[in-house]
């Protein structure tokens, strides 16, 4: 039987109301797997952004339900819904948003600061900090800030600032959009290596090369599936 980390039933999100009303999402309906590695794909106004932060737990959806680990939290309130994001969810930015003024070790511990459900020492927290940021191959830099490293480098960071909680999945909006070749290259590998350990991936991207890294894409069109490339097995960690 399927291990589903996510299900969604008949999810929508209407913006504004009646002749000026934006459907942005019309009843997806869509189940990943714990370990799938899925790339969503689809033009401007297609729904990718909604569905991403519907995901996310950055917004509500207007009808539909959304399980995430079998918890539905398509009713949850906004401070609800953010203990679910600090707990279960980690989010890859194409702009890492990381704050320029500290360090990449104090940039990936924010997060604990914020996890009310796992409390941990000072100690504690730098100490997971550093072993994120070695993860994902940064342990020299952990004292650098921002503009000290390259892009890729700060895609890592925000790598390892989104696995510090460890989340039941991670969210990539256009991971390589900002890098050049060879650092994106180096992303979708790092990618690949979370995959194979057990990650569950879920990217949004408009580059054909990088959503062929993932084991299935769904592809969006004014606010519905319109192709599911894969069967809901493929790019299952195994």
């Amino acid at each position: 039987m399927a291990d589903y980390l996510i299900e969604l039933t008949g999810l929508s999100r209407v913006y504004g109301r009646g002749d000026v009303a934006v459907h942005a999402l019309r009843r997806v309906d869509l189940r990943i797997e714990r370990g799938e590695f899925l790339a969503v794909m689809g033009p401007s106004g297609s729904g990718k952004s909604t569905l991403m932060n519907l995901l996310g737990c950055l917004d509500r959806p207007t009808a539909g339900r959304y399980l995430l680990g079998g918890e539905d939290i398509s009713r949850l309130s906004r401070n609800a819904l953010a203990g679910v994001r600090n707990r279960k969810i980690g989010f890859v930015f194409q702009s890492y948003k990381l704050l320029p003024r500290l360090t990449a070790l104090k940039n990936v511990l924010l997060p604990l600061l914020y996890n009310r459900s796992e409390p941990l020492s000072e100690a504690e927290c730098r100490e997971r900090a550093a072993a994120a940021l070695e993860s994902v191959g940064l342990a020299g830099r952990v004292q650098h800030r921002p503009n000290e490293l390259s892009g890729g480098e700060q895609q890592r960071v925000a790598i390892a600032r989104a696995l510090v909680n460890r989340p039941a999945i991670l969210l990539a909006d256009e991971p390589t959009g900002n890098l050049d070749t060879q650092s994106g290259g180096g992303i979708m590998d790092l990618l690949h290596r979370l995959h194979r350990d057990g990650a569950t991936i879920v990217m949004v991207t408009h580059d054909p090369e990088v959503a062929a890294h993932a084991g299935r894409v769904i592809h969006l069109r004014d606010g519905l599936v319109e192709r599911d490339d894969g069967n809901g097995k493929q790019g299952v960690a195994s």
